[in-house]
């Protein structure tokens, strides 16, 4: 590898392996007379080139006019919001490197090899950009021959003789780095600009991670549509941005598909999704839906109570769904003593009980939704007339069946054996009614956990009903058991080691006929309900044969900050192999000790300590210290951000309850009073991983204060 620019102070010299000081950016370093003829000068000829394409191909799609080639003004509505998503796409943001890579093959791709033959060049980015003829100026990241970028290396080269990697400041391409993948002479280095992408500060939200997926990140993001994957990955591994990433490629390679089926991306709650937003736009993906679980059962039901932390487990257990199924199914007659009569004309037709029985057993037989079957009954019922009128020699058509099934004695006999039932109202009976739960949980659950499920002040109705978020998950599983809820081609749930059975149930419903990608870490379970393993958790999303992948190698969290957190894997998570980092930072940890009295304002230092870097900074505790620490630091002048709200360069400091820090990261973290985060939680194992997941946001330093003796585990 041959590092002709680096430090982003520096620039290019033509002339040899050296490098200068660059010049002001302010006067345009591309017109540096050393740049001018050399090679950074031509990337950045090719750059400008590129944004001129980008521009003109925005013209072109701006200039479309539809009035003529639309047929009705439905079609000239769908057509026009699809080419203002286009418009929307090709949008050159001006601080976000157009192409990041060069790929020089030593043949034309798809074709034989020959000896003296001409190769082809290909600038990598995250999107496709073409010139006036069409020709490829830039590939997008996702083509199939883009793909060497990631995986290409000395040992395989896959065609590859040269790997160009670019380095950018604003928007400026200040820096470039070849790898001769095919010269046996030059030895495999760490890409120092690649080091570089990886550590940049963060600051505002997720950016993504398109210029340095690694091999077997990029592994994942490409398998295929039809499998479901099951992503686990430790801090700083990068499963959030892989399971984007392998949104934005389906898309890209089975966009028909999914157009017509939906994707959907579902976090743990708002805070993350507004952290993560911004990383599909920028690869120009406008249409996945974001949403959290409470999101997409909230359709059922307000959720306006809370339950005690066992009586939320015994909800969220997979043998509710059970307790509902055999509610449910109670309000179906089996055993029948009247016949049915239809009268048509003069003459009367009659289904005797027990076949209607017969009927009605094979439905339940089938076990299909209580909503189909009830509608599949009353053409059973009709289907048995009209043989009976092609036995008295009449010649009834389909006509004559469906006016038969709507016959008023054949909807009084439906009503009276299938009748409907309303989901919000099957759910407030069980949690209500201990004799219809006990007598539909018996075998199921105990009668201790029925008694902690029960509600001691039953709603009267359903709309005064104060449901809990659990709650709100048994009505969407009824409602599913009456009628199914539609399927989308692709979801990917994140922090999934969080979720109940129930929740997972109510997930994979969104996906039976599609694929999923599942990320989480099972050392950051911080729910009572949190999954025991991914093979109970993929079982419980309809998923058992989902492909489980681990992701060890960390690229976020330090190696001594990620050192101290797996101190406490052996007592959360037994067996799980801790993250091994790449990432060396001096003096990235510091673990400082004072007294209670000093603790707000040693915290409020650390806090200044870490703002005079570059970047952002998180403040996290217990969620009980949130107001102390919020008046401490406004009494010393610091503006601070809540979860959620972006940071910028004028405004770094985040100030975050410990519930709410999973999945965010900031350059610097100070973490107050570890004890206190403990404690805050139901039990010691959720406590200290809630710990773990407070220790492991930090990109480049933590500073732990605390007052209390920290947990055995740390010291």
């Amino acid at each position: 590898m041959i590092p002709y620019v680096i430090p982003r102070d520096t620039h290019v010299n033509p002339s040899g392996g050296k490098t200068v000081p660059a010049p002001d950016p302010a006067t345009s370093p591309s017109d540096a007379p050393a740049d001018s003829t050399g090679p950074l000068g031509r990337e950045r000829a090719h750059l400008t080139a590129s944004r001129a394409a980008l521009r003109a191909m925005r013209e072109d799609a701006e200039a479309l006019d539809i009035r003529d080639v639309t047929a009705n003004w439905v079609n000239a509505v769908v057509l026009g919001a699809q080419i203002e998503d286009r418009i929307k796409s090709l949008a050159d943001l001006s601080h976000t490197p157009l192409f990041f890579g060069r790929l020089d093959y030593l043949h034309v791709v798809g074709a034989e090899e020959a000896e003296g033959a001409e190769g082809e060049r290909f600038y990598i980015g995250r999107r496709h950009v073409h010139d006036a003829d069409g020709d490829p100026m830039v590939i997008d990241w996702r083509a199939p021959v883009s793909q060497p970028f990631y995986r290409a290396s000395k040992k395989d080269p896959l065609g590859v003789g040269l790997r160009r990697r670019f380095g950018y400041t604003g928007g400026e391409l200040t820096a470039y780095e070849d790898e001769h993948l095919s010269d046996p002479a030059e030895a495999e280095r760490t890409s120092k600009l690649l080091q570089a992408e990886i550590e940049r500060p963060r600051v505002g939200p997720m950016r993504d991670i398109v210029a340095t997926i690694q091999p077997e990140q990029d592994e994942i993001v490409r398998s295929g549509l039809s499998g479901s994957v099951c992503v686990q990955g430790g801090p700083g591994t990068g499963k959030t941005a892989v399971g984007l990433h392998r949104v934005a490629y389906l898309l890209y390679a089975h966009r028909d598909r999914l157009a017509r089926t939906g994707t959907l991306v579902i976090g743990p709650n708002k805070s993350f999704l507004h952290y993560i937003e911004q990383v599909l736009p920028a690869l120009g993906e406008l249409e996945v839906r974001q949403a959290t679980v409470d999101d997409l059962v909230a359709v059922h039901g307000e959720v306006r109570g809370a339950d005690e932390a066992d009586a939320a487990v015994i909800k969220g257990d997979a043998r509710m769904a059970e307790v509902l199924r055999r509610a449910l199914r109670s309000h179906v007659t089996a055993v029948l003593t009247e016949p049915v009569m239809v009268v048509r004309g003069s003459r009367r037709w009659r289904v005797p009980a027990y076949e209607l029985e017969e009927m009605v057993g094979e439905l339940l037989a089938r076990d299909i939704r209580y909503g189909a079957a009830r509608d599949a009954l009353p053409q059973r019922i009709a289907h048995a007339v009209l043989v009976r009128m092609e036995q008295a020699g009449e010649a009834p058509d389909d006509r004559v069946q469906d006016a038969v099934a709507r016959n008023p004695a054949v909807k009084a006999a439906v009503k009276a054996i299938w009748p409907a039932v309303d989901p919000a109202k099957l759910v407030l009976r069980l949690l209500s009614d201990a004799d219809f739960l006990a007598e539909h949980a018996q075998g199921v659950l105990s009668a201790e956990e029925q008694k902690r499920i029960l509600w001691a002040k039953p709603a009267r109705s359903v709309k005064s009903a104060k449901w809990s978020a659990a709650d709100v998950v048994l009505l969407d599983e009824a409602a599913d058991l009456i009628s199914r809820t539609h399927s989308l081609g692709h979801v990917v749930l994140d922090e999934a080691q969080d979720l109940s059975p129930m929740q997972y149930r109510a997930v994979g419903r969104r996906c039976t006929t599609g694929s999923a990608t599942v990320l989480g870490d099972l050392a950051q379970g911080t729910t009572p309900w949190a999954t025991a393993s991914w093979a109970e958790a993929l079982r419980h999303l309809g998923k058992p044969e989902a492909a489980v992948e681990e992701l060890t190698a960390g690229f976020r969290v330090p190696r001594d900050v990620i050192a101290y957190a797996s101190r406490l894997l052996p007592v959360i998570s037994p067996g799980l192999a801790p993250v091994s980092s790449v990432r060396e930072s001096a003096g990235a940890l510091a673990v400082r000790q004072v007294t209670a009295a000093d603790l707000p304002g040693a915290v409020v230092e650390a806090c200044a300590e870490a703002l005079r870097n570059e970047g952002s900074t998180g403040l996290i505790a217990a969620d009980a210290r949130i107001g102390e620490l919020a008046a401490a630091l406004t009494a010393a002048g610091h503006a601070y951000l809540s979860p959620g709200e972006e940071t910028t360069a004028e405004s770094r400091l985040t100030l975050v309850p410990a519930s709410l820090a999973k999945g965010l990261e900031y350059d610097y973290v100070v973490l107050d009073e570890p004890a206190a985060v403990v404690s805050g939680e139901p039990d010691e194992r959720t406590g200290l991983r809630r710990l773990y997941v407070a220790l492991t946001r930090a990109v480049s330093g933590l500073a732990v204060v605390h007052a209390a003796p920290l947990p055995t585990a740390l010291t």
